[in-house]
């Protein structure tokens, strides 16, 4: 039974796969040998070509031959004799439609056609065709066009179809979609390669030796794809079924679950109980001054311990509004975690207080802030007091402003320079207040 890899049709139109470097290096110099007899080349060709490879390389010869401008005449002679004498002692020969198009193919040179003529109007099976004898040099040199008459298309196919050596039916609907991998450069003439000098000129190259003509070949063949590319097969996709009484029915639901990270994964519980508890505790209100001082002192033991607490941002407020002194230590040991922006994020948009505006004070003193959260924290404080709507609130809490701001220019915390406009804005609006006119000559003693 015959594979698909070797069936002849297949080969012989289609993308076969690239031949082996042996074959490709024994294939290019038979193409050379154009002074000796064409016989004798055939006859070499069956002696380095086994059977069951010949259809490879017979595809490989249709491919170089679809293209008058890959190989040099006398090259193109012996592909056409190894293409018809590969299977002349056989009842079928895929390579006839190929042999017979070039015989009838107007466009091409007269000793050519006459050439592929000769061998398809030779008797089946015969191995001492007369025109064989002689080498593809000494047969391009005494061509008479005078004597070789070309015979018509119509006349061909019969004399084709009384010989034994027939041709398998290889109809292709699809091959007028494809496409050569080679494209010919219509800026190199034709006759670039009907020249009978030793140089030759390939596609999109200038003039180059026969090595360099070989060598461009060879790296053609290589190519996973060198035949032809077709278009895709474009199928759509058939339609369901209907489902039946009683019949199960595959269910795709849309799940979008949040996933929830178990922060006490892999977390030693054995380790600092006590201290889980007290800040438990401190989340719901203020410990005791002992209390506080105990998990102030684990904290600088160990400052890692601040991963097994369990905290999240969002638990922040909690621990700043109610144990202020205990969120600055948590939070000066987090400084080298990746995920204090997202502290700092809560920090800056909760709600503004004096145990907020306590814990960014001593955490500046304590570590070096990130400018740009230092800024929008100050920037909340200062939108937060003029938003506020009751009188009494509001100047207390320019108040805990004021005096936080002059701390922090005091201790050179900020660059004034940066906020003065926002700021000198703020003690303008608010001067009736002591504390903000303070800070107003503070800002004008700097300048």
């Amino acid at each position: 039974m015959t594979t698909p890899a070797t069936t002849p049709t297949m080969l012989a139109l289609g993308t076969v796969p690239k031949l082996q470097q042996d074959e490709r290096d024994n294939l290019f110099s038979l193409l050379a040998s154009a002074t000796r007899p064409l016989a004798d080349v055939v006859a070499d060709f069956f002696a380095r070509f086994p059977h069951e490879r010949r259809l490879r390389v017979g595809a490989a010869l249709g491919f170089l031959l679809e293209d008058k401008k890959l190989l040099h005449p006398n090259g193109r002679l012996i592909a056409f004799a190894i293409l018809h004498q590969s299977y002349s002692s056989e009842p079928a020969n895929p390579y006839v439609p190929l042999l017979l198009n070039a015989a009838c193919d107007e466009t091409s040179e007269k000793p050519e056609q006459a050439f592929v003529q000769l061998l398809l109007t030779s008797a089946s099976g015969n191995n001492n065709i007369e025109v064989l004898k002689q080498s593809a040099v000494d047969y391009i040199k005494g061509f008479d066009s005078a004597s070789q008459a070309l015979l018509p298309q119509e006349q061909l196919e019969k004399l084709r179809c009384s010989n034994s050596v027939q041709s398998q039916p290889q109809s292709n609907s699809f091959r007028a979609t494809t496409v050569r991998c080679a494209i010919p450069d219509p800026d190199v003439p034709q006759n670039c390669v009907n020249s009978s000098g030793p140089s030759i000129s390939l596609p999109g190259s200038k003039q180059k030796s026969t090595d360099d003509r070989d060598s461009d070949l060879t790296g053609l063949l290589q190519e996973k794809s060198w035949g032809r590319l077709g278009p895709q097969w474009i199928r759509h996709t058939p339609p369901r079924l209907p489902i039946l009484d009683g019949e199960l029915q595959w269910l795709n639901p849309d799940n979008n679950h949040e996933l929830l990270w178990d922060y006490s994964m892999c977390a030693d519980t054995s380790r600092g109980a006590a201290i889980r508890d007290l800040i438990a505790r401190a989340l719901k209100g203020p410990l005791a001054p002992a209390q506080q001082e105990q998990v102030v002192e684990e904290l600088a033991k160990d400052s890692k311990m601040v991963y097994h607490f369990g905290m999240t941002p969002q638990k922040l407020p909690d621990l700043v509004e109610h144990n202020p002194l205990i969120a600055v230590e948590f939070l000066s040991k987090l400084m080298n975690s990746p995920d204090i922006a997202g502290y700092f994020d809560v920090l800056v948009n909760m709600e503004m207080s004096l145990h907020s505006m306590e814990v960014v004070n001593r955490l500046t003193t304590a570590v070096e802030l990130p400018t740009q959260f230092v800024h929008e924290y100050i920037s909340n404080c200062i939108q937060s007091c003029q938003n506020i709507k009751d009188k009494y609130m509001q100047n207390r809490l320019v108040r805990l402003v004021c005096v936080f701001l002059q701390s922090l220019i005091r201790n050179k915390i900020i660059n004034v320079q940066d906020l003065f406009i926002e700021v000198q804005a703020f003690c303008i609006e608010f001067s009736r207040i002591r504390e903000a006119a303070g800070l107003f000559r503070l800002l004008k003693s700097l300048e």
